[in-house]
């Protein structure tokens, strides 16, 4: 018989077996101050290009009055309670009418988090006999609510429609022997790589298939589209989204989630979903918060027009000096480098310790072995004197990785408290 905290002391799992010497720098890091292009990070100013804050909101001095009111005339605990028993209010349900306005559907229901609603939902609109089709980049929300589905699950190559299709057609036989549905589930943007889910060629297939959509617009929603109502309308297919999901921790750099649909199918959510049925409803100060943040979204686009002009200067420029971003048309850049763990490892340590450049960087098994994806997220807040900052520091550290500097299994000096 095993004792399972011996067994976990010593498994401490595939990031947890890092921890010595990455917690504190690269895992779990203390970033400080103001939300904004510039922070303290272990005592020092660094140019940041690691949070989501797409459209500035988190610092907005309006926003954080507003933040700042309803914290003071609520609380944090109002209301008291789930939203089914005693967690109701008229600004949960003017927040639910005004989102489900924005995005172009009939009804909305507010979710506490995006991660452990998107988990929900997939498992509350699947039952044993339906079959499932998901993108093989697919966020790990989505992979996570999947594990609860105890049906058929077909996954299809990153957006590749020929395979989609290939898979569709073993779920299409496999449902109808089973006498179910199929749900095909994909992003509006995949938030590592920046690339947009082919979601206008995906809703060409409906007809054929006979299936339903369900999309993860977290990286979408504020950012892509005329208004900024997300990827669909960046397509001209919102209509014919059926399950449109996404997150305030983004564009509404807040805390909750979304879900919008048929009034039917939003209804049975509402009565059905455990991880809202049985969990805290959102605190008003949240709810009012976000009503602000999406009056901000509809009504300053000058906010989007920005990030744009500071994502287009990024993408540009970093194109320009021979560098690789993929295949992204979103704000979210990645930059891959030929390089091993150890050196992209050293690549950070140097941005952080000699540019003042805090930017996430992404290894094996996330990529593939040889590749290094240094991932930026442009801001409506950052400047061009950021941008143009970090192409020239991008430019130093390529020539350096090629000439070797980085070729060590030894990491380079980090300032970092004992």
């Amino acid at each position: 018989m095993t004792d399972i905290f011996e067994k976990l002391k010593k498994a401490r799992g595939p990031l947890g077996k890092y921890q010595e010497k990455a917690e504190g720098y690269f895992m779990f890091p203390e970033l400080e101050g103001e939300i904004k292009p510039r922070m303290t990070f272990l005592g020092k100013e660094v140019l940041t290009w690691s949070l989501n804050n797409y459209l500035g909101l988190a610092n907005q001095p309006e926003i954080r009055e507003t933040d700042a009111r309803a914290a003071a005339e609520y609380g944090m605990a109002y209301p008291m309670g789930a939203r089914m028993m005693s967690g109701q209010t008229k600004y949960h349900t003017q927040l639910e009418k005004e989102l489900a306005a924005f995005v172009s559907k009939p009804a909305c229901y507010l979710l506490n988090y995006g991660y452990q609603g998107m988990v929900s939902i997939i498992d509350c609109l699947l039952s044993r006999n339906d079959v499932v089709v998901y993108d093989s980049e697919s966020h790990a929300c989505i992979l996570d609510g999947l594990r609860l589905h105890i049906g058929k699950r077909f996954v299809y190559t990153h957006n590749n429609m020929d395979n989609l299709r290939k898979q569709l057609e073993h779920a299409h036989r496999l449902a109808q022997l089973q006498n179910g549905g199929i749900l095909v589930i994909t992003e509006g943007v995949f938030g590592m790589a920046g690339d947009l889910g082919k979601l206008n060629e995906i809703v060409g297939l409906k007809k054929e298939f006979n299936f339903r959509l369900l999309v993860d617009d977290a990286h979408g929603f504020g950012t892509m589209g005329k208004t900024g109502a997300g990827t669909g309308e960046h397509f001209g297919i919102q209509e014919h989204i059926d399950v449109y999901f996404s997150t305030f921790a983004k564009s509404m750099a807040g805390i909750g989630a979304f879900v919008a649909s048929d009034k039917d199918i939003v209804d049975y959510l509402k009565y059905n979903m455990r991880s809202q049925i049985f969990a805290k409803s959102l605190p008003m100060a949240m709810v009012i918060g976000a009503l602000k943040r999406l009056d901000f979204i509809r009504t300053k686009p000058e906010l989007k027009e920005n990030l744009w002009k500071i994502t287009h200067a990024l993408q540009k420029g970093l194109k320009e000096n021979g560098f690789n971003i993929g295949n992204t048309q979103s704000p979210v850049t990645p930059v891959f480098f030929s390089g091993d763990v150890a050196q992209g490892t050293n690549i950070v340590v140097d941005l952080r310790e000699n540019y003042n450049i805090f930017c996430s960087i992404v290894v094996y098994p996330v990529v593939p072995k040889d590749v290094i994806m240094l991932r930026l997220i442009p801001t409506a807040a950052h400047t061009i004197e950021d941008v143009e900052k970090t192409i020239r520091v991008f430019a130093e550290i390529k020539v350096k990785l090629e000439r070797g500097d980085y070729n060590s299994n030894q990491i380079l000096n980090m300032n970092i408290n004992e």
